[in-house]
């Protein structure tokens, strides 16, 4: 049957089917498409709002003038007088030069610029300790235009924070931000004046958190554009709060190269805020010195991850002496908080006030325990003292076989090297080859313990060795002058 609709001939089982597919078309509900756009964050309203909090920083240094005029001029007074029997022309005739002391000369020099932000109403600038190093004078300029002579209250080079005071009044603050809600891929501003280039706004996103660069304070990795000049000025977060203080770039030419770092405000706060008050930081010490934990020596003693601080040396009389913390521990945590990598160390105990009670938790010969230390404060480093290798039996015993295996000969501590090494036991390395030398091993390292044994003498050596697993790695702590570190050997059968 064909059928004819509008001047269109079907045959019936088509049009059925056409008519079936238009009603189905007519009730069908249709789903609308939505594109999902973003738009680029708009950084003008935050300009406005922090910009006014920004300042310019110049600093001035005396430095020594060498020569001034009348000195010149003197000189060639006397040249004259002596080769052609007359004064300089237009001088009036002198007499012999008499020798006299001259006085020293100093002339101020432009030193550098940098940047910073008003931190209080009442006139304290926050800026970084390196912009204000060694300033005679320290200039800031406002926004407004209106420079000021301020004084350096303190500055803080471990942590590149110093503050600055002006005497002004009812000046235009930031807001401090919170760093723990600070996110990577967040974008950011900062202000400053690289190149002297004053109220220079660039922007961009937070590439890491913690970023450790091997200084006292885990750095906000951005690529926000940072050169010469920018240093001390503020980074900003969307919400119009600093977050950061803009400090390092990565370059290899000296400029930009997409890598910034700065100073996280919530350390820079808690070190201005002391600076303000005493004009210094005071910092906790324990005393020790500390080493990466690899994943072969954690794997090696048991501790399962590579994590903690390894304590390659302990100070003498220091608070971690004190407490009983042994050449060889591994540090895992500070008052519960856990060490996940050496740097975590000196951070928090950096931050705990000296006199302060804390417990250390190390990991020593394949178990964990705490340890009651006295926090004092920091001194400069001092010079370590290498202990010497001069006393040595007159015989050395012939090397026995499980010593043999290791590569090593060694033999007991006379009374005078334990006082002189400070240590209760141990043996001395006499010689070293195969595989303790490419362990690292060499004549005159003390080894204090085998495989997790602490070995007093050369007889419990023996008796660690023998008892190990010949088809593991066999972990040695050894010392070396003052530095204690761990080796591992592969053992020969």
């Amino acid at each position: 049957m064909i059928f004819k609709v509008e001047g269109h001939k079907f045959r019936s089982g088509l049009l059925a089917c056409a008519l079936a597919l238009t009603a189905s078309a007519t009730f069908l509900p249709v789903e609308p498409v939505h594109a999902q756009t973003r738009t680029l964050p708009d950084f003008t309203d935050l300009v406005d709002q922090v910009g006014p909090s920004v300042v310019n920083i110049r600093t001035v240094e005396k430095v020594a003038q060498r020569g001034g005029n009348g000195e010149m001029d003197e000189e060639m007074q006397e040249f004259f007088r002596r080769f052609f029997g007359q004064p300089l022309p237009g001088q009036p005739r002198q007499g012999p030069r008499q020798n006299r002391p001259q006085q020293p000369q100093e002339e101020e020099r432009p030193r550098g610029v940098g940047s910073g932000f008003i931190l209080t109403p009442d006139g304290y600038v926050m800026t970084n300790a390196h912009v204000v190093e060694d300033a005679s004078e320290v200039l800031v300029t406002l926004p407004d235009k209106r420079e000021f002579k301020a004084k350096i209250v303190g500055a803080d080079k471990r942590t590149d924070v110093a503050v600055v005071k002006i005497e002004a009044t009812g000046l235009p603050a930031v807001k401090v931000g919170d760093i723990s809600r600070l996110r990577v891929g967040e974008w950011v501003m900062a202000i400053g004046s690289p190149f002297g280039l004053e109220n220079t706004v660039t922007a961009g996103i937070v590439s890491a958190k913690q970023r450790d660069t091997g200084e006292y304070l885990p750095f906000i990795q951005t690529d926000v554009a940072i050169n010469p000049g920018n240093s001390g000025g503020p980074l900003i977060n969307m919400r119009g709060e600093v977050v950061g203080i803009n400090s390092q770039i990565y370059s290899r030419s000296g400029g930009f190269m997409g890598i910034s770092f700065s100073i996280p405000i919530d350390e820079a706060i808690r070190v201005s805020d002391q600076l303000r008050t005493s004009g210094r930081v005071s910092r906790g010490r324990i005393g020790v010195q500390i080493d990466q934990v690899t994943k072969d020596v954690a794997e090696a003693i048991g501790l399962g991850k590579p994590q903690g601080a390894l304590v390659r040396g302990v100070e003498a009389g220091s608070p971690g002496e004190k407490a009983g913390v042994e050449p060889g521990d591994v540090i895992t945590k500070f008052d519960g908080k856990a060490i996940e990598k050496p740097s975590d160390l000196p951070r928090l105990v950096g931050n705990t006030k000296p006199g302060t009670k804390s417990t250390l938790t190390v990991f020593r010969r394949g178990a964990s325990r705490d340890l009651s230390v006295t926090i004092a404060e920091i001194e400069p480093d001092k010079p370590s003292k290498r202990a010497s290798d001069r006393d040595e039996p007159a015989q050395k015993p012939p090397a026995s076989a499980a010593a043999k295996s290791l590569g090593l000969a060694v033999s007991d501590l006379t009374d005078a090297q334990k006082k002189e090494l400070k240590v209760k036991g141990g043996v001395k390395v006499d010689a070293a080859s195969d595989a303790a030398a490419r362990a690292g091993l060499r004549e005159g390292d003390i080894i204090m313990a085998v495989g997790n044994v602490d070995v007093s003498n050369a007889r419990e050596f023996e008796s660690a060795v023998a008892k190990s697993d010949k088809s593991k790695p066999l972990s040695v702590l050894f010392r070396r002058g003052d530095w204690a570190q761990y080796a591992l050997i592969r053992q020969t059968r």
